[in-house]
């Protein structure tokens, strides 16, 4: 157990030193501005940009979720036609400030009339799965209205910790393809396997139903 904390506590330092200190929203702006054409301009992309471009929307997200992508995309970690070379150019001293300024960003909500998958994901995401394959509920971690977890950067003497982003409100096509990533394993970002041991345990079914319910959330 004392060596899984260890390990849990060499992670969030390592966070630590992503994130760096916070960013300034003002100058973000300017410099998120080659962000806008995939991303939208306000981090909102909408649903036929998305369609084109499959990029997420960033707005309302965690600001230091968005700095460990984007360094994710830059080791290599992660692997994305169009991020990973957007990702080199971005100097890390920037990193901050274009995260700021998405995060200040509110988040609009998307609709859809899948009214059995709705219901579906909604009791996974506010109450888990249970027997045979039990998983805690997506609530945890995530937050109400999947606003992410925001008092990472407050809570890291607390181990083990987790960097949840924010997924309310995020494209369902989105959020399925990151799910069925983790679960394949072809995504591998998740501290502690987190992310990949729940997706192991939900149906394409389950991931269909909490990605389509996720969109219609708001933070």
């Amino acid at each position: 157990m004392a060596t899984k904390h260890l390990l849990a506590a060499l992670a969030c330092a390592a966070l630590t030193s992503v994130s760096g200190a916070a960013g300034n929203p003002d100058a973000g702006k300017d410099k998120a501005a080659a962000c806008g054409g995939c991303h939208g301009v306000d981090g909102n992309v909408a649903a036929e940009i998305y369609a084109a471009v499959k990029a997420p929307r960033l707005a309302g997200q965690v600001p230091e979720y968005i700095v460990k992508s984007l360094h994710d995309f830059k080791a290599g970690r992660r692997v994305n036609d169009s991020m990973s070379p957007m990702a080199q150019s971005v100097a890390d001293v920037d990193m901050a400030d274009i995260a700021a300024y998405f995060a200040a960003q509110p988040i609009t909500a998307l609709s859809t009339d899948k009214k059995e998958l709705l219901a579906q994901g909604e009791k996974i995401f506010y109450k888990g799965k249970g027997r045979p394959d039990p998983i805690a509920a997506c609530v945890g971690c995530h937050g109400l209205g999947g606003k992410g977890n925001r008092d990472w950067g407050k809570i890291m003497a607390r181990v083990p910790t987790v960097l949840a982003p924010a997924i309310g409100g995020q494209h369902p096509g989105y959020i399925t393809e990151q799910l069925l990533a983790y679960k394949s394993g072809k995504r591998a970002t998740d501290e502690g396997k987190v992310m990949r041991d729940i997706t192991g345990r939900l149906t394409e079914q389950d991931i269909l139903a909490v990605a389509e319910y996720l969109g219609t959330l708001k933070h």
